[in-house]
Protein backbone atom coordinates (compact mmCIF):
# COMPACT_ATOMS: atom_id res chain seq x y z
CA UNK A 1 0.00 0.00 0.00
CA UNK A 2 1.23 3.52 -0.82
CA UNK A 3 2.28 5.95 1.88
CA UNK A 4 -0.90 6.99 3.74
CA UNK A 5 -2.32 10.38 2.84
CA UNK A 6 -5.24 10.76 5.23
CA UNK A 7 -4.54 8.47 8.21
CA UNK A 8 -1.47 8.24 10.44
CA UNK A 9 -0.44 6.24 13.49
CA UNK A 10 1.50 8.23 16.08
CA UNK A 11 2.86 6.47 19.18
CA UNK A 12 3.82 8.04 22.50
CA UNK A 13 4.15 6.46 25.95
CA UNK A 14 2.38 3.27 24.94
CA UNK A 15 -0.61 5.01 23.31
CA UNK A 16 -1.05 4.87 19.56
CA UNK A 17 -3.19 7.61 18.01
CA UNK A 18 -4.90 6.73 14.74
CA UNK A 19 -5.42 10.22 13.31
CA UNK A 20 -7.87 10.93 10.49
CA UNK A 21 -7.04 14.03 8.45
CA UNK A 22 -9.03 14.28 5.23
CA UNK A 23 -10.20 17.88 4.78
CA UNK A 24 -12.67 19.22 5.46
CA UNK A 25 -14.85 16.78 7.42
CA UNK A 26 -12.97 13.45 7.28
CA UNK A 27 -15.55 12.06 4.86
CA UNK A 28 -14.97 8.32 4.56
CA UNK A 29 -14.10 7.24 1.05
CA UNK A 30 -12.38 4.09 -0.18
CA UNK A 31 -8.86 5.41 0.31
CA UNK A 32 -9.50 6.63 3.84
CA UNK A 33 -11.04 3.39 5.08
CA UNK A 34 -8.20 1.35 3.57
CA UNK A 35 -5.73 3.59 5.39
CA UNK A 36 -7.72 3.15 8.60
CA UNK A 37 -7.49 -0.62 8.10
CA UNK A 38 -3.71 -0.47 7.67
CA UNK A 39 -3.29 1.74 10.74
CA UNK A 40 -5.45 -0.59 12.83
CA UNK A 41 -3.44 -3.61 11.74
CA UNK A 42 -0.18 -1.85 12.59
CA UNK A 43 -1.45 -0.68 15.97
CA UNK A 44 -2.63 -4.19 16.76
CA UNK A 45 0.72 -5.77 15.95
CA UNK A 46 3.14 -3.28 17.50
CA UNK A 47 4.46 -4.17 20.96
CA UNK A 48 5.04 -0.50 21.82
CA UNK A 49 1.31 0.22 21.37
CA UNK A 50 -0.58 -0.82 24.48
CA UNK A 51 -3.78 1.20 23.88
CA UNK A 52 -5.23 3.18 20.98
CA UNK A 53 -7.03 6.49 20.48
CA UNK A 54 -9.11 7.19 17.34
CA UNK A 55 -9.06 10.92 16.63
CA UNK A 56 -10.29 13.13 13.82
CA UNK A 57 -8.81 16.41 15.00
CA UNK A 58 -10.05 19.44 16.89
CA UNK A 59 -12.98 20.26 14.59
CA UNK A 60 -14.59 16.97 13.60
CA UNK A 61 -14.31 13.23 14.14
CA UNK A 62 -15.85 12.10 10.83
CA UNK A 63 -18.99 13.49 9.26
CA UNK A 64 -19.84 10.26 7.47
CA UNK A 65 -19.30 8.56 4.14
CA UNK A 66 -18.41 10.47 0.98
CA UNK A 67 -21.98 10.75 -0.31
CA UNK A 68 -20.96 12.26 -3.64
CA UNK A 69 -18.85 9.22 -4.45
CA UNK A 70 -21.40 6.79 -3.03
CA UNK A 71 -24.31 8.28 -4.98
CA UNK A 72 -22.87 6.95 -8.23
CA UNK A 73 -22.85 3.31 -7.12
CA UNK A 74 -25.41 0.65 -8.01
CA UNK A 75 -26.63 -2.13 -5.75
CA UNK A 76 -24.22 -4.65 -7.25
CA UNK A 77 -21.21 -2.34 -6.97
CA UNK A 78 -22.20 -1.40 -3.41
CA UNK A 79 -21.93 -5.06 -2.36
CA UNK A 80 -18.17 -5.01 -2.86
CA UNK A 81 -17.75 -1.45 -1.54
CA UNK A 82 -19.74 -2.21 1.60
CA UNK A 83 -17.91 -5.47 2.20
CA UNK A 84 -14.53 -3.75 2.12
CA UNK A 85 -15.71 -0.88 4.34
CA UNK A 86 -17.06 -3.36 6.87
CA UNK A 87 -13.77 -5.28 6.75
CA UNK A 88 -11.81 -2.10 7.46
CA UNK A 89 -14.00 -1.24 10.43
CA UNK A 90 -13.79 -4.83 11.66
CA UNK A 91 -10.01 -4.46 11.84
CA UNK A 92 -10.50 -1.52 14.20
CA UNK A 93 -12.97 -3.45 16.34
CA UNK A 94 -10.55 -6.39 16.53
CA UNK A 95 -7.51 -4.43 17.68
CA UNK A 96 -6.53 -6.63 20.66
CA UNK A 97 -5.98 -3.60 22.87
CA UNK A 98 -8.25 -1.02 24.53
CA UNK A 99 -9.45 1.56 22.00
CA UNK A 100 -10.91 5.00 22.83
CA UNK A 101 -12.68 7.19 20.25
CA UNK A 102 -12.02 10.91 20.86
CA UNK A 103 -15.04 12.65 19.31
CA UNK A 104 -15.12 16.33 18.50
CA UNK A 105 -17.69 18.04 16.29
CA UNK A 106 -19.65 15.54 14.23
CA UNK A 107 -19.52 11.74 14.22
CA UNK A 108 -22.32 10.87 11.83
CA UNK A 109 -23.18 7.88 9.69
CA UNK A 110 -20.00 6.03 8.84
CA UNK A 111 -18.17 8.31 11.24
CA UNK A 112 -20.18 7.10 14.21
CA UNK A 113 -20.01 3.54 12.90
CA UNK A 114 -16.23 3.88 13.11
CA UNK A 115 -16.53 5.23 16.66
CA UNK A 116 -18.72 2.23 17.55
CA UNK A 117 -15.72 0.00 16.77
CA UNK A 118 -13.91 1.50 19.75
CA UNK A 119 -14.32 0.18 23.28
CA UNK A 120 -15.08 3.64 24.70
CA UNK A 121 -16.24 7.00 23.34
CA UNK A 122 -15.26 10.39 24.80
CA UNK A 123 -17.33 13.30 23.45
CA UNK A 124 -16.80 17.01 23.50
CA UNK A 125 -19.62 19.10 24.97
CA UNK A 126 -20.74 20.35 21.55
CA UNK A 127 -20.31 17.05 19.70
CA UNK A 128 -23.18 15.61 17.67
CA UNK A 129 -23.51 11.95 16.81
CA UNK A 130 -26.07 9.95 14.86
CA UNK A 131 -26.99 7.55 12.08
CA UNK A 132 -28.76 9.80 9.53
CA UNK A 133 -28.67 7.34 6.62
CA UNK A 134 -32.46 6.93 6.67
CA UNK A 135 -32.74 10.55 5.47
CA UNK A 136 -30.92 9.48 2.30
CA UNK A 137 -33.24 6.56 1.67
CA UNK A 138 -30.81 3.91 2.94
CA UNK A 139 -29.74 2.36 6.24
CA UNK A 140 -26.41 2.19 8.08
CA UNK A 141 -24.22 -0.25 6.19
CA UNK A 142 -20.97 -0.52 8.16
CA UNK A 143 -22.16 -1.88 11.49
CA UNK A 144 -24.57 0.81 12.64
CA UNK A 145 -27.62 -1.43 13.01
CA UNK A 146 -25.63 -4.19 14.68
CA UNK A 147 -23.07 -2.55 16.97
CA UNK A 148 -25.52 0.16 17.99
CA UNK A 149 -28.18 -2.37 19.01
CA UNK A 150 -25.61 -4.35 20.97
CA UNK A 151 -24.47 -1.19 22.72
CA UNK A 152 -27.80 0.35 23.77
CA UNK A 153 -30.45 -2.26 22.95
CA UNK A 154 -32.82 -2.61 19.99
CA UNK A 155 -35.41 0.02 20.94
CA UNK A 156 -32.93 2.87 21.37
CA UNK A 157 -31.08 1.77 18.25
CA UNK A 158 -34.29 1.77 16.23
CA UNK A 159 -35.15 5.27 17.45
CA UNK A 160 -31.80 6.59 16.23
CA UNK A 161 -31.80 4.66 12.95
CA UNK A 162 -35.49 5.20 12.10
CA UNK A 163 -35.36 8.97 12.74
CA UNK A 164 -31.80 9.73 11.66
CA UNK A 165 -31.71 12.44 14.30
CA UNK A 166 -28.58 14.04 15.70
CA UNK A 167 -27.87 13.37 19.37
CA UNK A 168 -26.06 15.89 21.57
CA UNK A 169 -23.30 14.93 23.96
CA UNK A 170 -25.32 14.92 27.19
CA UNK A 171 -28.12 12.82 25.70
CA UNK A 172 -25.50 10.49 24.22
CA UNK A 173 -24.06 10.01 27.69
CA UNK A 174 -27.52 9.34 29.13
CA UNK A 175 -28.34 6.80 26.41
CA UNK A 176 -25.02 4.98 26.71
CA UNK A 177 -23.78 6.15 23.31
CA UNK A 178 -20.90 7.98 25.03
CA UNK A 179 -18.81 7.05 28.05
CA UNK A 180 -17.63 10.54 29.01
CA UNK A 181 -18.35 14.16 28.08
CA UNK A 182 -15.64 16.78 28.51
CA UNK A 183 -15.01 20.36 27.30
CA UNK A 184 -14.33 20.44 23.57
CA UNK A 185 -10.70 21.46 23.96
CA UNK A 186 -10.02 18.56 26.34
CA UNK A 187 -11.36 15.66 24.25
CA UNK A 188 -8.03 14.38 22.98
CA UNK A 189 -6.22 14.84 26.29
CA UNK A 190 -9.00 13.08 28.21
CA UNK A 191 -9.00 10.21 25.71
CA UNK A 192 -5.23 9.79 25.93
CA UNK A 193 -5.43 9.85 29.73
CA UNK A 194 -8.03 7.08 29.64
CA UNK A 195 -5.93 5.09 27.18
CA UNK A 196 -2.79 5.46 29.33
CA UNK A 197 -4.55 3.89 32.30
CA UNK A 198 -5.20 0.81 30.18
CA UNK A 199 -1.71 0.91 28.67
CA UNK A 200 -0.25 0.33 32.14
CA UNK A 201 -2.21 -2.90 32.50
CA UNK A 202 -1.37 -6.48 31.45
CA UNK A 203 -1.60 -6.60 27.62
CA UNK A 204 -2.37 -10.31 27.31
CA UNK A 205 -5.10 -10.22 29.96
CA UNK A 206 -6.63 -7.09 28.43
CA UNK A 207 -6.66 -8.74 24.99
CA UNK A 208 -8.28 -11.84 26.47
CA UNK A 209 -10.90 -9.79 28.32
CA UNK A 210 -11.78 -7.86 25.18
CA UNK A 211 -12.08 -11.03 23.13
CA UNK A 212 -14.18 -12.78 25.77
CA UNK A 213 -16.66 -9.92 25.96
CA UNK A 214 -16.88 -9.14 22.25
CA UNK A 215 -17.02 -12.72 20.98
CA UNK A 216 -19.13 -13.89 23.89
CA UNK A 217 -21.90 -11.50 22.87
CA UNK A 218 -22.11 -13.13 19.44
CA UNK A 219 -23.15 -16.55 20.74
CA UNK A 220 -25.08 -18.28 23.49
CA UNK A 221 -24.30 -17.84 27.18
CA UNK A 222 -22.82 -21.35 27.25
CA UNK A 223 -20.53 -20.46 24.34
CA UNK A 224 -19.44 -17.29 26.11
CA UNK A 225 -18.75 -19.10 29.37
CA UNK A 226 -16.69 -21.74 27.58
CA UNK A 227 -14.66 -19.06 25.78
CA UNK A 228 -14.10 -17.21 29.04
CA UNK A 229 -12.87 -20.38 30.78
CA UNK A 230 -10.49 -21.17 27.92
CA UNK A 231 -9.00 -17.66 27.87
CA UNK A 232 -8.79 -17.53 31.67
CA UNK A 233 -6.87 -20.79 31.84
CA UNK A 234 -4.54 -19.78 29.03
CA UNK A 235 -3.31 -16.76 30.96
CA UNK A 236 -1.82 -19.05 33.60
CA UNK A 237 0.95 -19.86 31.14
CA UNK A 238 2.11 -16.22 30.93
CA UNK A 239 4.82 -14.29 32.75
CA UNK A 240 2.32 -11.52 33.46
CA UNK A 241 0.18 -13.91 35.50
CA UNK A 242 3.17 -15.12 37.49
CA UNK A 243 4.38 -11.56 38.11
CA UNK A 244 0.92 -10.26 38.93
CA UNK A 245 0.12 -12.91 41.52
CA UNK A 246 3.60 -12.83 43.06
CA UNK A 247 3.37 -9.04 43.36
CA UNK A 248 -0.08 -9.31 44.97
CA UNK A 249 1.18 -11.80 47.57
CA UNK A 250 4.29 -9.74 48.35
CA UNK A 251 3.06 -6.15 48.09
CA UNK A 252 -0.72 -6.14 47.70
CA UNK A 253 -2.84 -5.23 44.67
CA UNK A 254 -2.01 -2.73 41.95
CA UNK A 255 1.79 -2.76 42.14
CA UNK A 256 2.75 -5.30 39.46
CA UNK A 257 4.63 -4.38 36.30
CA UNK A 258 3.50 -6.22 33.18
CA UNK A 259 5.59 -6.99 30.12
CA UNK A 260 3.08 -8.63 27.79
CA UNK A 261 4.77 -12.02 27.94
Amino acid sequence: MAEPEFVTLQVEDGVGTIRLDRPKMNAIDEQLHWEVRAAAQEAGSRADVRAVVLYGGERVFAAGADIKAMSQLTGSSMVAWGRELTSSFREVARIPKPVVAAITGYALGGGYELALCADFRVLGESAKIGQPEILLGVIPGAGGTQRLARLVGPAKAKDLVFTGRHVGAEEALELGLADAVVPDDQVYAASVAMARKFAAGPPLALAAAKRAIDEGLDGTLDHGLALESELFAGLFDTEDQKNGMASFIADGPGKATFTGR
